[in-house]
């Protein structure tokens, strides 16, 4: 499997652009598509921090989310 590269961000580019295009025009709230679209975001940018190597970034991001959620 290779790198993630341009093309790849092109397609989902495309992808995210068409899904809120549709969500759009199907009468969702923007709110709503801007919840979904960035929800998205955010598990694709985990997945690729796990998937390319960076697991000890990824795990400083899930301590730092559950230090603020206890409070600490």
């Amino acid at each position: 499997m290779g790198r993630f590269g341009a093309t790849h961000s092109l397609i989902l580019l495309i992808c995210v652009l068409s899904l809120g295009s549709g969500l759009f025009l199907a009468g969702t709230p923007m709110d709503d598509v801007f919840a979904l679209l960035g929800g998205l975001g955010a598990i694709g940018a985990a997945t690729l921090t796990a998937a390319g190597g960076g697991r000890r970034l990824a795990a400083v991001f899930v301590e730092a989310a559950v230090r603020s959620g206890v409070g600490k």
